[in-house]
């Protein structure tokens, strides 16, 4: 039975609006240990107490997942700051550098002078449906 502490392998399907966004692969499924924070909170909650063996649909609102839409996740900074400015589209995703941190952000509107983006988790303020099945227990 899951418990705190116990090494864990599942098979997973993730959906999310009714499309499959991640999934374990064929034959490998993920290892993580029940109780350490390795896996989202509303999932790792749900699958104590399951079996080796055990199937179950799981869904997990936003706050025990990728969190809810921060409103202050969101930056304007000026087109000069992008070199393929022309070519980008609101959702795209873009990379940068701020000092030693690396990041990725959304393009979530574009504007005469600037483009504002948006630094929330791409999965925040969504709702995520879990297809589990437990493989291993140790």
């Amino acid at each position: 039975m899951i418990k705190d502490g116990s090494t864990v392998k599942i098979h997973y399907i993730l959906t999310v609006e009714g499309v499959i966004l991640d999934q374990s692969g064929e034959g490998e499924p993920l290892t993580y240990i029940q109780g350490s924070g390795q896996i989202i909170p509303g999932l790792e909650s749900q699958l104590t107490g399951l079996k080796m063996g055990e199937r179950k649909e799981v869904t997990v609102p936003p706050d025990q997942g990728y969190g809810t839409i921060d409103p202050n996740a969101y930056q304007k900074v000026a087109k000069t700051a992008f070199q393929n400015a022309p070519q980008l589209k609101v959702g795209d995703v873009v990379t940068g550098q701020l000092g030693e941190n690396q990041f990725q952000a959304i393009v979530s509107n574009i504007g005469a002078d600037d483009i504002t983006l948006d630094f929330n988790h791409p999965l925040a303020g969504k709702t995520l449906r879990f297809s589990i099945e437990v493989v291993e227990i140790v």
